[in-house]
């Protein structure tokens, strides 16, 4: 399937007034005064692969199937959807079933658990660079009026975080166009709902920009790089072994991006400088701490 160019509208995009993704809550302010607070709900999902329980993951709850899928492929558990069955979502139970025509080879993933570094306790498991040696990315144009634009559409979008903060956001983009916006608790939950999508609709990958809200660690970047796509973008900052990684893999990563300001510490060649920053406005007060959780 390839994206429809027929609209400039979200394929997906955050709905901060969903029921259940948020509640009100009574407190008091820092003079004491009565306040009630939108605050986001987190819920246990348990994944399945077959018959073999493999995670739980504390998440909002939307698109469970997707996390599901995109969590099971970005560990290399799952590979494209011809070998997937039936994807199962019991919400009374808090489950998600990925079921297979064939074994898996998640036996041997389950031996070897790494934690990260990731909000919600990431995990990954098995060794964090399998699937990536000797990996390239394909070549791509990336245009700093691209990245201007995108950060102006998606720090404007209605989402969780403007409405109750302590969230991640992750987008899938191309070119100036934001597809796919997707939210968590867990940046690394933001990013498999992404991958589940793809996954779940053939999407190619080589055309994409990956934009985040959370900090450029080694988990984001591998997960980035896993999927195929060559360009990863987030308003926080970077790690040394995430740069690193990057760079050994060829992804442009992009960071520190507020306003007319960014910072590139991989994958220069890609990028082609047609925007005056000088005629990009300054970011409004409202977005300026947007990401500053990650």
């Amino acid at each position: 399937m390839s994206v429809s160019e027929e609209t400039g509208d979200y394929l997906i995009a955050p709905d901060p007034l969903r029921p259940g993704l948020t509640r009100r809550l009574e407190g008091t302010d820092h003079t004491g005064a009565p306040v009630t607070a939108s605050v986001v709900e987190e819920r246990p999902l348990t994944i399945f692969l077959n018959s073999r329980e493999i995670v739980t993951a504390m998440t909002i709850g939307d698109y469970p199937e997707y996390l599901a899928l995109g969590f099971l492929r970005n560990q290399g558990m799952l590979g494209d959807m011809a070998d997937v069955t039936a994807v199962d979502h019991d919400e009374e139970t808090g489950t998600v079933v990925v079921r297979t025509a064939s074994r898996t080879s998640y036996e041997e993933k389950l031996e070897k658990k790494t934690r990260t570094s990731g909000c919600a306790v990431g995990t990954v498991f098995g060794d964090m660079m399998e699937g990536i040696e000797g990996l390239r990315l394909p070549r791509a144009e990336l245009r700093t009026s691209w990245l201007y634009a995108l950060a102006h559409k998606i720090n404007r979008t209605p989402s969780l975080y403007l409405e109750a903060g302590a969230i991640h956001g992750t987008v899938l983009c191309r070119r100036d166009r934001p597809l796919v916006y997707m939210e968590d608790v867990g940046r690394h939950n933001a990013v498999d709902k992404i991958a589940g999508w793809m996954l779940a609709q053939g999407e190619r990958a080589e055309d994409k920009i990956l934009y985040t809200t959370g900090r450029l660690t080694s988990e984001m970047v591998i997960k980035t790089a896993q999927m195929g796509i060559p360009v990863l973008a987030s308003r926080s900052g970077f790690t040394a072994w995430g740069v690193e990684i990057a760079r050994q893999v060829g992804l442009t990563l992009i960071g520190r991006m507020r306003g007319r300001r960014f910072l590139c510490l991989s994958g220069e060649e890609r990028l082609v400088r047609d925007a005056d920053p000088g005629a990009v406005p300054e970011e409004d007060s409202r977005h300026r701490r947007k990401g500053a959780q990650g």
